[in-house]
């Protein structure tokens, strides 16, 4: 069957394909995937922005959607390309980017992933925030990232949980690198330590900025990030 239609953006060239994954209620316009394929585009590479179903330009209704189907729109979206990817994922992408690694082993070149978000099902709410989940079926927090309120739903939480892989070794070989910043308010840094420690592949560098945010979309954090794209293997 084919996929769902879905919002997205090719940009021609040598592989291995760039792939953005953007991170949860995100869409393929921020700055940091928009750097990527600028990047891509100067040098050369193939590269792919896209909107999960739900978000952004894609068709569908956000709070219909789960982590379970972004995942899948990430999958159909590196079955269509030719040849190997480089997923780059940003907080909830970078989670994205390993369920997808695990799915596609012999797809995936290389991982980068920025804030990744791993498991926020689990340690991202407070038990009321969870037994709201459970119970209302919708959980409405400010964001402090847009005007409009941030919705998490019952499907996608109870989704998330079901897709958690931080509990066990993580069989990903390829070269992973992870980009995060030590005062980042959402995912705590000592978290990618962990994913890095979890990670099977010997091939693996954490590097922690310092005075970082969670969006790392400073000049400098964008640079930092081209600079880790630019010298993978």
């Amino acid at each position: 069957m084919p996929h769902r239609p879905l919002a997205q953006h090719r940009s021609p060239g040598r592989g291995p394909t760039l792939v953005f994954l953007p991170g949860y209620a995100s869409d393929m316009t921020g700055s940091k995937a928009l750097a990527v394929e600028g990047w891509a585009t100067a040098h050369g590479r193939a590269c792919l922005r896209f909107d999960y179903a739900g978000c952004g330009a894609s068709p569908g209704d956000f709070e219909d959607f789960t982590l379970a189907d972004w995942r899948d729109d990430a999958l159909a979206m590196i079955d269509g390309i030719d040849g190997p990817v480089v997923l780059v994922g940003s907080s909830m992408g970078g989670w994205i980017m390993l369920l997808a690694a695990l799915a596609r082993p012999e797809r995936v070149a290389a991982l980068v992933g920025i804030a990744p978000a791993p498991d926020f099902t689990d340690w991202g709410f407070s038990q009321d925030e969870k037994m709201t989940l459970l119970s209302a079926g919708r959980l409405e927090q400010q964001s402090p990232y847009s005007d409009q309120p941030t919705i998490t739903t019952r499907g996608f939480w109870a989704a998330g949980e079901t897709l958690r892989l931080m509990h066990a070794p993580i069989a990903i070989d390829c070269p992973v690198r992870l980009i995060q910043g030590q005062r980042d308010v959402d995912v705590p840094w000592e978290r990618t330590l962990r994913l890095a420690e979890l990670i099977r592949s010997d091939d693996v560098q954490t590097i922690l900025i310092k005075d970082g945010d969670h969006r790392l979309s400073r000049d400098a954090d964008i640079a930092t990030l081209i600079r880790t794209i630019e010298m993978l293997p």
